[in-house]
């Protein structure tokens, strides 16, 4: 087992310190700016588009609503790493981490928006809904069917294996540590209720989201929001800690900046997947009259996830005043922290919180599977084979080593977020068209409508034919 240890930890250690870091940052700058700083300047856009896909349910007669697909996606990025694996990132990197955790954040909202805005281009239609994401515009848009098998083996893995694993483990850690629950026991329920959704198929997938997504979130943030007033006169301080601990003296004597980096980049990119090809595949699946508004609605997601619900963890456990170094056991070190804020009953309310922010991310974890399987092998057996198998690691997850999982994690996370990486790089400048067809209609007056030939020389289009 430390043989298994050590090599996840020195492969994970190369790819965050030399590969991915130039990759996420040097992209998502290009992206920034090649977009118009896209992720700021249409940030109202955003949130009317997301109200409207709320307010009408369903952007056409059938197919999965924008605000859905956004559910879809916000159920997988609001998890443990909002609640987990920002305390684990505070625990390592300290308090400068969450500064680095904003900045990827801000910068990789522009590579969220163009892999998404790719997923919408180049989906299918399967039936009365959609499906698509990074296997779909690798083999469509590249022509390179064998990195769209590649990925999809990867992100079935990464996403419905490993990361349910990481999601059940933190439920059944608040669980034991809030209740006294046996995880046992508790891995067998998550397992038993894993099964009946996602044995459902997308629809259902789609509706559970819907619902649970918008209350979890407003939940977590209220709560966050009563410590910060409560304490209205710390923030300054906690503010201090976070910018003196990014760029302090102490840590560059002490060599620590590289770890405060590589703690941000990690757990900000864990948390709001921006890059990694994840979200795409929900955004696929929305019924838009253009890509590009599912592009956007996509780009607040990230914001939401990193710059509202991780920075609100991350107040609680800095305003607090716990010790967190050397914490291993993430979401052990917030409930420690909202305890001391509010009471003991601090500890339960978390513990609903984790249950409700990471179950929902096991069901969207999942979605990205099954599209991907479908990708590789549209039969329904072995589908069904890949569903008991997600329920299996469930199961897994909820007894096993929180280390062992993170690490795992980690590497799958950084192979997946490279390829997806490569892919926008060579693609993004179809995104980019939609963005220009986009704003162009916009300042016409019009509700923008997309066809292929809105982009010259466009290719292996299925869904937008004139």
């Amino acid at each position: 087992m430390s043989f298994i240890l050590n090599f996840f930890y020195g492969l994970n250690d190369f790819l965050w310190s030399y590969v991915l870091i130039v990759m996420l940052v040097g992209l998502g700058i290009y992206f920034t700016v090649r977009t118009g700083f896209v992720q700021f300047k249409m940030l109202k856009e955003m949130f009317l588009l997301l109200g409207e896909g709320a307010l009408k349910g369903k952007d056409g007669h059938n197919g999965i609503s924008s605000f859905q697909a956004f559910c879809i996606s916000t159920a997988s990025r609001v998890g443990t790493g909002n609640l987990a694996g920002v305390a684990i990132a505070i625990s390592i990197g300290g308090p400068g981490a969450v500064f680095w955790m904003w900045v990827m954040a801000i910068i990789g909202a522009s590579s969220s928006f163009v892999e998404s805005t790719l997923a919408q281009i180049y989906k299918e239609r399967e039936g009365d809904h959609f499906r698509g994401g990074p296997a779909y515009y690798m083999e469509k848009a590249l022509g390179q069917k064998w990195m769209g098998i590649l990925f999809s083996i990867i992100i079935s893995i990464v996403f419905g294996l490993i990361f349910n694993s990481v999601q059940a483990n933190t439920i059944t850690l608040a669980f034991e540590k809030a209740f006294s629950v046996n995880r046992g026991a508790l891995g067998i329920v998550l397992s038993i209720m894993t099964a009946i959704i996602i044995f459902g198929g997308v629809k259902r997938i789609a509706k559970f989201v819907e619902y649970i997504v918008p209350i979890m979130a407003v939940a977590y943030v209220l709560i966050a929001l009563f410590v910060i007033v409560k304490n209205i006169g710390m923030i300054p301080h906690v503010f201090g800690q976070i910018i003196e601990g990014a760029f302090g003296f102490n840590q560059a004597i002490g060599g620590g900046v590289g770890t405060i980096v590589m703690q941000g980049v990690k757990r900000g990119l864990f948390s709001n997947e921006a890059g990694m090809g994840s979200a795409p595949n929900a955004a696929a699946t929305a019924n838009v009259s253009h890509p590009v508004k599912q592009g956007l609605i996509q780009t607040l997601g990230v914001f939401t996830d990193t710059l509202l619900i991780c920075s609100a963890t991350a107040f609680i456990i800095l305003i607090s005043g716990e010790s967190f170094k050397g914490v291993s056991d993430g979401i052990q070190l917030t409930q420690d922290a909202l305890v001391s804020q509010v009471g003991s009953w601090g500890s339960i309310f978390i513990a609903i919180c984790i249950f409700m922010f990471a179950f929902s991310s096991v069901i969207g974890n999942y979605y990205y599977g099954e599209a991907n399987i479908e990708f590789l092998n549209g039969s329904k057996f072995i589908l069904n084979i890949y569903r008991a198998f997600v329920v299996g690691m469930v199961m897994f997850g909820s007894l096993a080593k929180i280390q062992v999982v993170w690490d795992m994690a980690d590497l799958f996370m950084g192979i997946m977020a490279i390829i997806n990486l490569i892919a926008i790089g060579l693609l993004g400048k179809f995104a980019i068209a939609a963005l220009k067809d986009y704003i162009s209609q916009k300042r016409k007056g019009l509700n923008p409508q997309f066809r292929k030939s809105s982009i010259p020389g466009l290719k292996n289009v299925e869904c937008w034919e004139d």
